[in-house]
């Protein structure tokens, strides 16, 4: 199968220079890609001097992460695309067990890596970690990480399975299936639209993997900081944005109504601690997603899948249970 690995950037020539060598050098099987999002560094002529074998696409402004890859893989011909982070370090033999899983499974249409944190190697990563599940009320986490809880890597999920959501920083899918699906929401510029787009895949009963033998580490946070109150809005409004498109018809207001107390009870939360600036990215966040209702309203399907979860209140299971841990939720039959 021909693949292509695409690496968005943004003024990311430091993380070009220290990461794309290890792309390069372990990824034998396929054609890489540097996708620009108009970068006023000197990333492209970089990446053109010292790495002739990497293909470049430019897009003319920053379209963020979402249409950043939906403009750029218009330009890409491959059977599958590996969309990664600048900042992730590749290790030798990631690409086999992925390319085996989808040559051997055709309903498997999406399928991430084990994500190790680079910074600590022996602790999975926020981002990802060992795949993606949501709760009922579409609050995300991960094997291998609840919320800021990280666990260390033991070999607990030294295993291949489906998962709900994978992560963007290292996101393989067919480029068949991106298409059908129109790629990315270009309304949600970063942040939560890997979990829309799996989401989606889900609803049209393709499955979403998550492969062991596969690792890779990353660094995080590199184009927006954990406490950047702009992250708080991305995620706040971005997964009301999620809700309302993929819901079951019969759980959408009740689900969206218990959300936004829960949102909140976080926004009392961030002024509680001093943080006026996250509060107020709340706010504006609900604004923004009551203005975009009724546009993300008319994406919906005509099937939504009713089981979409497997926690009730991850929000309640973490805060007020204390269970930070993921396998802790099937031992104590939290689900």
């Amino acid at each position: 199968m021909k693949i292509a690995v695409v690496i968005l950037n943004w003024n990311g020539i430091l993380l070009l220079e220290k990461f794309l060598p290890s792309v390069l050098k372990y990824s034998p099987e396929a054609t890489v890609y540097v996708a620009d999002n108009a970068s006023t560094d000197d990333s492209v002529s970089y990446v053109k001097a010292f790495f002739p074998s990497v293909k470049i696409v430019k897009n003319d402004t920053n379209l963020g992460f979402a249409d950043g890859y939906n403009q750029a893989l218009k330009h890409i011909e491959a059977d599958l695309y590996a969309l990664i982070n600048s900042d992730i370090e590749v290790t030798e033999n990631w690409l086999q067990p992925i390319l085996k899983t989808f040559e051997n499974e055709p309903k498997t249409a999406i399928i991430q890596p084990k994500i190790l944190d680079f910074k600590n190697k022996e602790y999975f990563e926020y981002a990802g970690a060992a795949g993606g599940f949501i709760d009922k009320y579409g609050y995300p986490y991960c094997r291998g990480r609840i919320f800021d809880t990280l666990e260390k890597d033991n070999g607990q999920y030294d295993d291949n399975c489906e998962i709900f959501w994978a992560t963007g920083a290292c996101f393989f899918i067919r480029s068949t299936v991106y298409r059908e699906l129109n790629g990315f929401d270009a309304v949600f510029f970063a942040h939560q639209e890997e979990i829309d787009l799996c989401w989606r895949a889900f609803n049209k009963g393709y499955k979403i993997k998550y492969i062991s033998e596969s690792i890779v580490y990353h660094v995080g946070g590199a184009t927006l900081q954990q406490g950047n109150p702009k992250k708080t809005f991305l995620n706040f409004r971005n997964s009301l944005l999620m809700l309302t498109k993929n819901l079951p018809k019969n759980k959408l207001y009740p689900i969206l109504l218990g959300r936004m107390v829960l949102d909140g009870i976080a926004g009392i939360q961030f002024l509680t601690k001093g943080k006026f600036n996250h509060f107020v990215a709340i706010l504006k966040a609900h604004f923004s997603f009551y203005r975009l209702f009724l546009k993300h309203y008319k994406k919906r399907t005509k099937f939504q899948e009713p089981k979409y979860y497997n926690t009730k209140s991850i929000v309640c299971i973490y805060f007020i249970k204390k269970i930070v841990v993921f396998n802790d939720l099937f031992r104590t039959k939290q689900i």
